[in-house]
C-alpha cells in the first residue's frame, strides 16, 4: 500500500504542490495581518493538497492516451501501467473529498468558491485540445490559491490585493509557455494546442519573457499595496534574479536545463515571496 501511493505521489509529481501552496498562505497571511490561526493554517494547507492532487490526477487521467504516445511522458505510471485507471480515480475521488472537507471547515464563502476553483483546474487539462490560451487558464487556476487563502481567513472578497492574483496568471503562464516548449513538436503532431506548438518556440520564449516582465511588475504592485516593508523587497529582488536566471540559462535552442529553470526557480520563486510576506509582516 505505501509502495502504491509513493508511486501515485510521484505519477502527480506532489512535491511541485510548492508552487501553489506558497501563495495561499501569502493570501492568508496578508488578511491576517501575519500568522493566521493554526486551524485555519492547517485547513488551507490541507485544501491546497487535495485540490492539486485531485487536479493533477484528473490530468494524468484524461492525457493518459497522449502520455502513452509521447516519448517524454511514456513512463508516467498510468501510461506505463503501473498505476490502474480505478486507483487513478479514487486518488481524485478521496482528494477532492478532503479539498471539500478542508473548505467546509472554514468558513461559507471559501465552501461556496470551491466547486469554482477546482472546476478550472480540471477545465485547464482539457484546454490543450482546442486553445493555445492553455497556459493562462493554468495561470487562472492557480490564481486562485492567494484568492483563497485570503478568503479562508477573512471570510469575505473585501479587501483582497487583485493584483497579487494577475502576478500569479503572469508568472505562472510564462512558465507554463516555457515548459510547454519541450512537446512543442509532439503537440503540433497529435493536434494538440500551445504556444509553442502554435507560433514556435523562438516567439514563445519571448511571449513568457514579457508574461514575466509583468508578473515582476504586479509582485512589486503588491507590495506597494499591501504596505509591506523591506523585507518583502529583499524577496522581490530575489524574484527577479530567479526570474532572470531561469531565462538566461534555457532558450529555444537548449532546453537541457529546463528542470532547474521549471523546477527549482520557480520553487524558489513561491517559497521566497511567502517568507519575505512573512517577515514583512511579522516586522511592522
Amino acid at each position: 500500500m505505501l509502495k502504491k501511493i509513493a508511486i501515485l505521489l510521484e505519477m502527480i509529481k506532489f512535491e511541485h504542490t510548492v508552487f501553489a501552496l506558497p501563495f495561499a498562505l501569502i493570501g492568508a497571511f496578508l488578511a491576517a495581518g501575519g500568522v493566521p490561526d493554526l486551524a485555519v493554517f492547517g485547513w488551507v494547507v490541507l485544501a491546497m493538497g487535495g485540490a492539486r492532487t485531485s487536479a493533477m490526477g484528473f490530468n494524468r487521467i484524461v492525457d493518459v492516451e497522449f502520455d502513452k504516445k509521447n516519448p517524454r511522458t511514456v513512463d508516467r505510471a498510468l501510461a506505463a501501467g503501473t498505476v490502474k485507471m480505478s486507483e487513478a480515480w479514487a486518488m481524485v475521488v478521496i482528494a477532492a473529498g478532503l479539498y471539500f472537507f478542508a473548505c467546509y471547515n472554514l468558513n461559507p464563502l471559501t465552501l461556496l468558491l470551491s466547486p469554482f476553483a477546482l472546476a478550472l483546474t480540471f477545465i485547464y487539462s482539457l484546454t490543450k485540445r482546442f486553445t493555445w490560451l492553455c497556459h493562462m487558464v493554468l495561470g487562472v487556476a492557480l490564481a486562485f490559491s492567494p484568492l483563497g487563502g485570503f478568503v479562508a481567513v477573512k471570510g469575505t472578497l473585501s479587501g483582497f490585493p487583485w493584483v497579487l492574483s494577475l502576478a500569479v496568471i503572469l508568472w505562472v503562464a510564462g512558465f507554463d509557455t516555457v515548459y510547454a516548449c519541450l512537446d512543442a513538436d509532439f503537440d503540433r503532431k497529435a493536434g494538440l494546442f500551445s504556444l509553442p506548438a502554435r507560433f514556435g518556440r523562438e516567439k514563445a520564449f519571448r511571449f513568457a519573457v514579457l508574461l514575466h516582465v509583468a508578473a515582476f511588475g504586479c509582485f512589486i504592485a503588491t507590495g506597494i499595496l499591501c504596505g509591506l516593508n523591506y523585507f518583502y523587497y529583499i524577496g522581490i529582488a530575489i524574484t527577479g534574479s530567479a526570474l532572470f536566471y531561469q531565462h538566461l540559462i534555457v532558450n529555444p535552442r537548449n532546453l537541457s536545463r529546463i528542470q532547474m529553470s521549471f523546477f527549482t526557480m520557480n520553487g524558489l520563486i513561491s517559497l521566497t515571496l511567502f517568507v519575505a510576506t512573512w517577515l514583512s509582516l511579522a516586522v511592522n
